[in-house]
Order: structure tokens, then C-alpha cells, then sequence
């Protein structure tokens, strides 16, 4: 089950695209926008974490943080933030425990087929670690945009 605003965040550590732990209690003090993307390399993927990029300083502006979090490794995740310059953290839950915390694993239909998978659901998380806001209705290249303007108009 999907965790729903005004719930306390869980926390968790996992390896980042450097292969370096982190937690998201390490974020205390700043808003956290932790997004979940299905996989690395991928046209909707790719377009969602660089429009993020783009607009990572206007983010920074409104002490907020960008942590993507897939089920690829870290290895993926350094070679696609590399690739497309990403300036965020990327997290690497390749068991996916953190996905299935966050309740965002689940049945997904494409062209007529059924399967499990990573649904594109973000959380925007308060100073004090709790969920603030749910965005789980959005066009992947707007997404970006989405969550900027749920951020201003605080």
C-alpha cells in the first residue's frame, strides 16, 4: 500500500550511483523529493531525470533535494548519471525494499499485457521527515514541473 501524506517517511540507506550509503535521515533540515522511476537508460526515464536536472537549481532554491530510486544497481546508476550528467543522488534498490516500503511496486498494464512493476510515484517529504505531498498523477515530461510548482506555491 502506497504511504499517504501526512505519514512519517520511512527511512532507509542504500548505495548511491558512487556506491556510497545514504540515508534519507541525512536530509533532515531539507525537503527530500524522492521520485521512483522504473529503470536507467529508458526514453520515459531518461526524459523525467533530466528535466529534474535541468531545474536542480531551483530546487536547491527551495531547499530541496532530488534522490531518484530504482531497482537497478549502482553500477547502472553511475553510468546513466554520467551519461546524462545527473546532478541528484541516485539510489540503487535492487532487492526492492525500499520501493516495496514506499508501497509504489505493483500490477501495471502496457499495450494489452500485465505486469509487476515500479509505478512513477513521487513523494515530496517535509524538513521534519514526513510526507508532505503524493504525486502520482502526471506526464512523465512534466513531472519536473509538477512538483516545482507544488513547491512555490507553499
Amino acid at each position: 500500500m502506497m504511504l499517504a501524506t501526512g505519514t512519517k517517511a520511512p527511512d532507509f540507506t542504500l548505495a548511491d550511483q558512487r556506491g556510497k550509503a545514504v540515508s534519507l535521515s541525512d536530509f533532515k533540515g531539507k525537503k527530500v523529493v524522492l521520485y521512483f522511476y522504473a529503470e536507467d537508460d529508458t526514453k520515459g526515464c531518461t526524459n523525467q531525470a533530466q528535466r529534474f536536472a535541468e531545474l536542480q537549481p531551483e530546487f536547491a532554491d527551495k531547499n530541496a533535494v532530488i534522490i531518484g530510486i530504482s531497482k537497478d544497481t549502482a553500477e547502472s546508476h553511475k553510468a546513466f548519471a554520467e551519461k546524462y550528467h545527473l546532478p541528484f543522488t541516485i539510489l540503487a534498490d535492487p532487492d526492492k525494499k525500499v520501493i516495496n516500503m514506499y508501497g509504489v511496486w505493483g500490477e501495471k498494464k502496457f499495450m494489452g499485457r500485465t505486469y509487476d512493476g515500479i509505478h512513477r510515484i513521487s513523494f515530496l517529504i517535509d524538513e521534519q521527515g514526513k510526507i508532505q505531498h503524493v504525486f502520482d498523477k502526471f506526464k512523465t515530461g512534466e513531472h519536473h514541473q509538477v512538483v516545482l510548482d507544488y513547491l512555490q506555491s507553499l
